[in-house]
């Protein structure tokens, strides 16, 4: 079917983003290869759950591929189909599927899957039976995190199952993992633990007859604070995006590093506001003098959290302005003071590298008294994600 434009009427350009997330491809590219240098020849699995931790799935998997990747974890099924649909084909793995899901699109994908109890890796197996097809699983074990992963009173029966499923020919245990409860803590008592019990599991797998080439244990923190613990291959997330994941002992930078994303957008109004007058709901802020405030046109729909309010900064026109009053569903205040010359329209960076002095997304993050992760992943939908630094 063709459609006719009609030509009488006037063509739409596309619209300028109210605002904008800027992903710098290169970087991510680049935070891979410092990371794989880091874990000295291991291979390195490239964490991209949640929609590549706010920077884009598809666009965050081809950028740590390019880095030198072997491997992509995501979390939910969804996502490893979705990548495969963008023409991923290299080694992956889902860890997180609920009892009764469809796993077969996936199997007959190639994706490798999680088995964390033993009735899921039952279904599993069922789910690979109907294919015909051998399933490649990766049983995770719980050392303590006390979240995902087979209770250790369990180790010995699933992988006594998983041998009798190898034996069987439905199915292939290429890994043993498990996930760290204190990893940015290094001098915490769990973080030695958890190291034992998983080699304590690795040996009871290898003794029921199990050969996992893949013994993972190390994400983000432990990578840069634990070389006992990297085992057969590293498993990072966060830092791929250049973001620190242990602040309180190093910077972005120091761990050599490039945060990839910058968020920014511009000023929708530019008003003077007498001394005495209260800014947004509650009134929460209180001008101290007559001065003039930006309203920044996003707000916690957007993923800005509510907790930073009286406490972030953005940058305009070469300085850091606060944020002033609670942050809105849509929008927030920041004081640019009395002499501002400043005007709406103005770009306003919330976050970014922090290369020319804005705020960062750690900025962010310990103005609202959480973590970068949460920063970077709850980004909204309404934002528009501009990808640069290679070619798509």
């Amino acid at each position: 079917m063709t459609t006719l434009r009609d030509s009488s009427r006037p063509r739409v350009s596309e619209p300028t983003p109210r605002a904008e997330a800027v992903v710098d491809l290169r970087a991510i590219r680049d935070n891979v290869a410092t990371l794989r240098a880091r874990a000295e020849g291991r291979p390195l699995m490239a964490v991209v759950k949640a929609d590549g931790y706010g920077h884009g799935l598809v666009e965050a998997a081809a950028a740590a591929r390019a880095g030198g990747a072997e491997w992509i974890g995501v979390a939910v099924l969804e996502e490893a189909m979705a990548l495969r649909a963008a023409g991923d084909t290299g080694p992956m793995l889902s860890w997180l599927a609920v009892p009764g899901e469809d796993v077969t699109p996936a199997i007959a994908a190639g994706v490798e899957l999680s088995a964390y109890s033993r009735s899921q890796l039952a279904e599993l197996l069922g789910a690979a039976r109907s294919l015909g097809q051998v399933v490649h699983l990766q049983l995770k074990v719980d050392t303590g995190l006390n979240r995902g992963g087979i209770a250790e009173v369990e180790w010995r029966e699933l992988f006594a199952d998983a041998r009798a499923a190898e034996r069987a020919g439905e199915a292939a245990v290429t890994g043993l993992w498990s996930h760290m409860a204190c990893g940015d803590e290094p001098d915490h008592h769990s973080v030695p633990e958890q190291i034992k019990r998983f080699a304590q599991a690795v040996a009871l797998a290898e003794d029921a007859g199990l050969r996992p080439g893949l013994r993972h244990l190390a994400n983000s923190p432990t990578l840069f604070t634990q070389p006992g613990a990297w085992w057969d291959m590293v498993r990072p997330g966060l830092s791929i995006y250049g973001l620190s994941p242990i602040p309180d002992q190093a910077t972005a930078g120091e761990l050599g590093l490039t945060p990839a994303l910058t968020l920014r957008t511009s000023l929708a109004l530019v008003k003077p506001v007498p001394a005495g007058q209260g800014v947004s709901y509650g009134h929460t802020h209180v001008t101290q003098r007559d001065t003039v405030l930006g309203l920044v046109p996003l707000g916690y729909a957007d993923g800005i959290p509510r907790h930073a309010s009286n406490a972030a900064e953005v940058w305009v026109a070469g300085r850091r302005r606060p944020v002033v009053g609670r942050v809105c569903m849509d929008q927030f205040m920041v004081d640019l003071g009395p002499e501002t010359t400043v005007r709406a329209g103005a770009e306003v960076v919330v976050f970014g590298a922090g290369r020319s002095g804005e705020p960062t997304a750690q900025d962010w993050a310990d103005a609202a008294g959480t973590i970068s992760y949460e920063i970077v992943s709850r980004l909204g939908g309404r934002i528009t994600r501009t990808f640069v630094g290679l070619d798509s």
